[in-house]
């Protein structure tokens, strides 16, 4: 007898890796929901972080989205029908910490809003750019929730008072103080300008500017930039011989050479 069980569909693609020019753009494709963190987007957004950053073609990392939201967060409808909010915030770290850890650069480009873990994602970032329109707010209080995951590369770039009021208030705020309090590298255009537009172009001057970096310079100088300040004996011995090293490798000759020659170097 002959079995009519059927093979199950494939699963709906909410995020897409595009792979063009040495850089690897992993795009948030989920509008009906704006974006928000389901199971399904993040088990996908985690395999296209790991399979730009393997990539040996890729250079440098832009984070962004369809739609008019760059991401809202957690997907509180799944998490009230499905009670899988725990398990949420058990895999965000994870997600985190591939943005943060990238030893490739990466560009968080907002043409729209951004909430709650939305914020912390693009936060991971290296470079933030959002449109003048967008608006931000950490709305977990307002919910009942704790800001707590997301608070690692958050209070790392934020101004600590204008934090402590963000944090606790959950009010809105927008492109502009975003700006000033240190979560946002550029704001885009004017109130008048296609957002993606002027997000877009702000993406391709940082892009080429990494890409005319050494790709181990660059990922030495991420890794320096994890580190907090310590002005200790110890840790000037190990800055001093991470130095040593990088001028001694073929990179580094490389790049003394094309200077010498007045040409770009081999990795542009």
């Amino acid at each position: 007898m002959m079995s009519t069980e059927q093979p199950a569909p494939p699963a709906e693609a909410l995020v897409r890796l595009e792979i063009g020019d040495e850089v690897g753009r992993i795009v948030l494709d989920s509008p009906a929901n704006r974006n928000a963190l389901s199971t399904a987007l993040r088990s996908q957004l985690r395999q296209a972080l790991r399979t730009a950053i393997d990539n040996p073609d890729v250079r440098v990392l832009v984070l962004t989205h369809t739609g008019p939201v760059f991401c809202a967060g957690m997907d509180l409808k799944e998490t009230a029908v499905e009670q899988t909010g725990a398990e949420g915030v058990r895999e965000l770290p994870e997600l985190l910490q591939l943005v943060a850890r990238s030893p490739k650069p990466v560009i968080a480009a907002l043409n729209g809003p951004a909430r709650a873990g939305g914020i912390g994602l693009a936060a991971a970032a290296d470079l933030v750019v959002a449109a003048q329109a967008a608006t931000f707010a950490f709305s977990e209080v307002r919910i009942g929730l704790i800001p707590a995951v997301i608070s690692v590369p958050v209070l790392d770039r934020m101004n600590p008072v204008m934090a402590r009021e963000l944090l606790l208030t959950g009010e809105v705020f927008d492109a502009a103080t975003a700006l000033r309090s240190g979560l946002l590298n550029a704001v885009a255009g004017t109130a008048g300008d296609e957002p993606a537009g002027a997000v877009a172009r702000v993406v391709e001057g940082w892009v080429t500017a990494l890409k005319a970096g050494g790709p181990t310079a660059l990922a030495g100088t991420k890794a320096l930039l994890r580190q907090g300040f310590d002005d200790s004996d110890e840790r000037y011995a190990e800055l001093l011989e991470l130095s040593a090293r990088q001028f001694s490798s073929d990179e580094a000759r490389e790049g003394a050479t094309a200077f010498a020659d007045k040409r770009a170097p081999s990795w542009q």
